[in-house]
């Protein structure tokens, strides 16, 4: 396992985190300690805040098992958000709320303070005569921490489980991801043109197959420019990162130009699991986001599908507008090393919406959030991508055949899809498409179209 790919996977675990307030916790406790019972701190402060042994023994009980308790309750909090999660929602987003720092930190704070009061605990004595200070101050101040962080994570839990905060955090993510590959690629993506005649033949490369079945979570690019260098020899990925490949599946291709090289150097620099992973997969995040919509059109919850479209709206931009999906990687000789294997804008675009569509079932209201999108996106983005817009906008459209439509319905998609013909030029195309949908118009409400009458003309004009 990379080093990137042990911290991500670190991240997404409960222990990790809780594991360092612990050791804080027994960190504190041993100062606390030191004050009490070697430097003796009460001589320097009021009496009015000491406590005896036996006196404080029955605090630290009581505190003990205070916070335990709030403990309890926090676990209990964490499953019924998790089930939420899972069941409404999809279960890949278990991942996202446990590995969310807020969460963690909360889990630590309960964890720690425990530890810390139990072991405070262990070493009070008795004694009557023993007179205290810094270990009941610290412990009572551990204990309304804890209390504090229990109203915090109730927040917390509430606020991450808002529709709008659950799509944009899995955005950002997704996001983040898409910035962080684009960086560790950059200083292998120059302004060279590559001559695709000038490439080598396929049928003179040679096989580096996949040892075993799983997907492909991680490439470190660098280690295998650098080995590519050394040996002289040109790499081309046979599959995507996130791609499911079975044992033996071709996963490299390879031309030598100089001594025969060692396959194996090249599979250590190429992780392979059992689950797919966001380290460097952007399509993930698109499922991810899809199947939420998914699951909120199976639950008739139309405000979740629509914000969750948003957000795919959002990601799509961000991954049209980026100027890194050259699949050619050089080394610093400026000598071609990497051919990668990536997908375009229009994979992406079907990815993300294609999957909505079909679950939608021709839901007109559904369709009409996704037309919006697609014609917000032919008014930001790049006119190299406008035809790929228009195409799924008729498909779109195209998809509601043997199937009829309320007048207004007809009339908001036809508004949309109007927009989306502006914006890419496409008028001529949208009249015969206007012809199609008219014909859909239900026959409760066909003897009257007059109100679209309006976007013919338009179209027109």
């Amino acid at each position: 396992m990379s080093r990137r790919q042990r911290k991500i996977e670190l991240k997404s675990t409960l222990w990790f985190m809780p594991l360092w307030y612990i050791l804080g916790a027994i960190g504190l406790s041993v100062f606390t300690f030191y004050l009490d019972y070697v430097i003796d701190v009460s001589l320097y402060l009021p009496a009015a805040i000491g406590f005896s042994g036996q006196t404080l023994q029955v605090l630290l009980s009581a505190l003990v098992g205070g916070v335990l308790t709030l403990s309890a309750f926090t676990i209990n909090s964490l499953l019924v958000a998790l089930t939420t999660f899972s069941g409404q929602f999809s279960s890949k987003m278990l991942v996202n709320f446990v590995s969310d720092r807020a969460t963690q930190h909360v889990l630590g704070i309960f964890n720690g303070s425990f530890i810390y009061v139990l072991l405070n605990f262990l070493y009070v004595t008795h004694g009557e005569e023993e007179f205290i200070v810094a270990t009941p101050v610290l412990s009572i101040l551990t204990a309304i921490t804890a209390a504090i962080t229990f109203i915090y994570f109730i927040n917390h839990t509430t606020t991450w489980m808002q529709v709008h905060n659950i799509s944009s955090n899995m955005n950002e993510k997704s996001k983040s991801v898409q910035s962080s590959l684009e960086k560790e690629l950059e200083s292998y993506h120059i302004e060279k043109e590559v001559d695709k005649a000038s490439l080598p033949l396929e049928a003179d490369g040679q096989v580096i197959k996949a040892s075993q079945s799983g997907y492909l979570q991680v490439a470190d690019f660098s280690r295998l420019i650098k080995q590519a260098n050394r040996d002289e020899v040109l790499l081309k990925f046979e599959v995507r990162i996130g791609e499911f490949v079975l044992e033996g599946t071709p996963l490299l291709m390879y031309w030598e130009y100089g001594q025969p090289i060692s396959p194996e150097r090249y599979l250590k620099s190429i992780e392979i699991g059992v689950k797919q992973t966001e380290i460097q997969d952007l399509e993930y995040g698109l499922i991810k986001l899809a199947e939420v919509a998914i699951k909120a059109i199976g639950h008739n919850d139309p405000l979740t599908a629509t914000n969750t479209i948003h957000q795919i709206a959002d990601l799509l931009k961000s991954i049209g507008q980026s100027r890194n999906f050259s699949p050619y990687l050089f080394d610093q000789e400026q000598e071609l090393r990497i051919i990668l294997n990536q997908k375009n804008f229009p994979y992406f675009l079907h990815k993300g919406f294609a999957s909505i569509r079909e679950y939608a079932n021709q839901n007109s209201t559904i369709m009409t959030e996704l037309l919006t999108m697609i014609a917000l996106l032919s008014k930001t983005m790049d006119q190299e991508v406008h035809e790929d817009l228009w195409e799924f906008a008729c498909q779109t459209i195209l998809g509601f055949d043997n199937y009829s439509l309320y007048e207004n319905d007809c009339l908001y998609i036809l508004e949309q899809l109007s927009e989306v013909a502006k914006n890419t030029g496409n008028q001529k195309d949208y009249l015969f498409l206007l012809e199609y949908m008219l014909q859909r118009v239900s026959s409760k409400s066909a003897a009257n179209v007059s109100s679209l009458s309006y976007l013919e003309n338009d179209g027109k004009s």
